[in-house]
């Protein structure tokens, strides 16, 4: 058991150090956006929100194919991925870079990795229910994409969008913050008045 979670461990370090590798060159970027993705300041998520909906406005207006979508999105992407790594040390500076900052960059490729490891860990879960339970993962497989299908057939294509991005961009600031357990808690505790008070009424 201890062998196994030592070599876990192992990996975990080894893909971390490689993902550190890959986006050394987005450092400073990347802390900057953990910065606003975690609300260090008040007004982070009225500024997240302003970008997101004047993108979101500007496709409206614009009303782009979906073609034109992609290949504009995949060429911000390219540009993005060579002007990035050589304007960043200019604009903040990499002779700054503090063991602080390098520890906090550790921690974020190590939270993105496990992230991936989660991930890839429901979709062998979803294939090995498919292989056991073929029954269940049909039905719950065809249930969910039907209310998936439902939803988008009653709200407009791009607000949908819009929503689940900016929840996607908020949700590191209310976790960080303790919105989302609060809620969750919340939502637990009716739920449990509920339970009890069915629980009553038969008795």
């Amino acid at each position: 058991m201890a062998e196994g979670d030592n070599r876990s461990t192992n990996q975990l370090a080894a893909e971390t150090a490689s993902l550190e590798e890959h986006l050394q060159g987005w450092g400073e970027v990347i802390l900057v956006a953990d910065k606003i993705l975690r609300w260090e300041r008040a007004w982070f998520p009225l500024v997240l929100m302003g970008g997101v909906s004047f993108a979101f406005l500007m496709i409206y207006y614009l009303d782009p194919s979906v073609l034109s979508g992609v290949s504009c999105f995949v060429m911000f992407l390219c540009l993005a991925d060579y002007l990035v790594p050589a304007l960043a040390p200019r604009i903040f500076g990499s002779n700054k870079w503090t063991t602080e900052q390098q520890q906090r960059f550790h921690e974020i490729c190590s939270n993105l990795v496990k992230t991936r490891r989660r991930i890839t860990g429901w979709w062998k879960r979803l294939f090995t229910l498919k292989e056991e339970k073929p029954k269940m993962y049909f039905m719950t497989m065809l249930c969910s994409l039907a209310g998936i299908a439902w939803v988008g057939q009653q709200v407009h294509n791009l607000f949908l969008t819009y929503l689940i991005v900016s929840f996607l961009l908020l949700f590191p600031g209310l976790n960080q913050h303790g919105i989302i357990s609060k809620y969750v808690g919340m939502a637990k505790r009716e739920i449990n008045k509920l339970l009890k008070q069915k629980e009553k009424k038969s008795e």
